[in-house]
Formats: structure tokens, C-alpha cells, sequence
């Protein structure tokens, strides 16, 4: 019953829109969801855009305007913020040196890697890695 409550309100509030395209086998959102769940298994690799909008059954223009849509920003961005955060949860769990790391997340330059992580995280890669294992430390019961 708590059920069927929570997802009439999904369906009939001011996002309901939104989530009833979820349920459309055809919906540019599940066309997204396809192109999001690629790049998030894929993040590594060099793509090129055009493909990924052929894989999402979209033509580019619609596909750069849904995927924004969906997730506030590029393709590209998204593929970033992905290496991004799999490089820092790389560094934080385990001491991994910072070049194999770029390597490992799809980065040819490991200075091109550091100058977008202090931009992300406001620290050079090992900076941050090592504040957040730190904050692991002190916050850990």
C-alpha cells in the first residue's frame, strides 16, 4: 500500500512528467539512461559523441539536448566527472601513484589528470586523496 502511495505521488507531482517517461519503452529517457549506463561502463575509452547518440537511437542535436536535459550537462563533462571520481576513490582506497591512476581512469596526461582534479576538488590529486583519508580516519567509529 505505502508503495502504490509513494509512486502515485511520483506520478501526479510537479516531476511527474518526468517520471511517467521512465515507463515509455521509447522516451528520450530511456534513450539517455541507455547512453549514461554506456559512458559509466566505458568511461575509460575515447568516444565520440556521434556514436554514442547512434547507440541512444537519437540524432546528435537531440541527443545533446535530452542528455543535458537529463543530467545537466555535456557527455563529455559526464565522462569527466566519472574518470573524475573513479580516479579519487582509486586514490583514497588505496595508495595508488597518481600517473598509473590518470592511465587507469582513460587520461593521456597526468598533468592534463592533476590540473582537472584541483579544479574539481580544489586539491592536487594526492593532496586531496590524502585530506579525504584523513576525514575517513577521524570520522570512523
Amino acid at each position: 500500500m505505502t508503495k502504490r502511495e509513494i509512486l502515485w505521488r511520483l506520478i501526479t507531482g510537479e516531476q511527474g512528467a518526468i517520471v511517467r517517461q521512465f515507463g515509455l519503452p521509447d522516451s528520450s529517457l530511456n534513450h539517455i539512461a541507455r547512453a549514461v549506463q554506456w559512458i559509466r561502463a566505458n568511461y575509460a575509452e575515447p568516444f565520440r559523441v556521434e556514436d554514442v547518440a547512434h547507440l541512444a537511437g537519437m540524432s546528435v542535436s537531440a541527443f545533446h539536448r535530452s542528455f543535458q536535459t537529463a543530467t545537466a550537462m555535456s557527455p563529455i563533462q559526464f565522462r569527466k566527472q566519472i574518470r573524475l571520481q573513479q580516479a579519487r576513490l582509486l586514490l583514497v582506497s588505496d595508495a595508488h601513484d597518481i600517473a598509473g591512476v590518470s592511465r587507469r581512469v582513460g587520461y593521456d596526461s597526468a598533468s592534463q589528470f592533476c590540473r582537472e582534479c584541483r579544479r574539481q576538488f580544489g586539491a592536487p590529486p594526492g593532496r586531496d586523496a590524502t585530506r579525504l583519508r584523513a576525514f575517513a580516519s577521524t570520522s570512523a567509529p
